[in-house]
């Protein structure tokens, strides 16, 4: 049987202009004009990098966060809770799980989006909400996939902030301060699974702009446009 898979990562890569522009502009004033904005990311062949040394991003502190294991959510299905942490690098792997991972045989595709709806960060300012809805197939295919039993697990091998990012900061650490908005380029793998033993896996990569202000838990703001490694 031929595989029914769309993948939730790659599907509907296209920017809602207004907030495109938006975020960007932002992200360019806070981080003093990162060099390098790419193509919108693919889903493949996404860049790896060593880890940071960026404040408040301690292997330690991801490690023990263990933001794979968040309870489901009532009413989203199989979608997880957004984890109440932080770290940026630490929410954006588990941001990355929960965008990669997904199941239509128990969630419906208004549970799915409102279950990404939680992560999001609630600055109308500095979310773009299409950038990540934009995610989930449409209802006629998210029917089909349902009808397959099609459903996805994920696993994250790495996450860093981007040289171009780490730069900014280095340049300028205070520039941070207005949006506390930070890059996070995340690499993983996908095990995808349909009926009657269909299965397959991909690479996937993303990078994520995850809003951390201090004494508060991280959020979700947008899937961004990839930048250097």
């Amino acid at each position: 049987m031929p595989n029914p898979f769309t993948s939730l990562s790659g599907y509907g890569a296209t920017w809602s202009t207004k907030r495109r522009v938006l975020l960007v502009a932002v992200a360019i004033t806070a981080l003093l004009a990162v060099a390098s904005i790419a193509a919108w990311f693919t889903g493949n062949d996404g860049p790896r990098h060593e880890g940071s040394t960026t404040p408040s991003a301690t292997d330690s502190a991801t490690a023990s966060a263990d933001p794979t294991q968040a309870p489901t959510s009532s009413g989203t299905g199989s979608v997880p809770r957004p984890p109440r942490i932080s770290d940026p690098l630490a929410y954006a792997k588990a941001a990355a799980l929960m965008l990669w991972s997904y199941d239509t045989r128990t969630t419906s595709r208004d549970q799915e989006l409102a279950g990404m709806q939680a992560w999001m960060t609630t600055e109308a300012k500095y979310t773009d909400w299409p950038s990540v809805s934009g995610q989930v197939p449409d209802p006629v295919l998210w029917s089909r996939m349902h009808h397959n039993a099609q459903h996805a697990t994920a696993k994250v091998t790495d996450a860093h902030y981007p040289s171009a990012f780490k730069q900014a900061l280095a340049d300028d650490p205070s520039a941070i301060t207005e949006a506390y908005l930070y890059y996070v380029t995340v690499t993983g793998t996908q095990q995808i699974a349909w009926t009657k033993g269909g299965s397959g896996a991909e690479d996937r990569a993303v990078t994520l702009a995850v809003q951390c202000r201090p004494s508060h838990d991280c959020a979700l703001a947008a899937i961004g446009p990839d930048v250097a490694p």
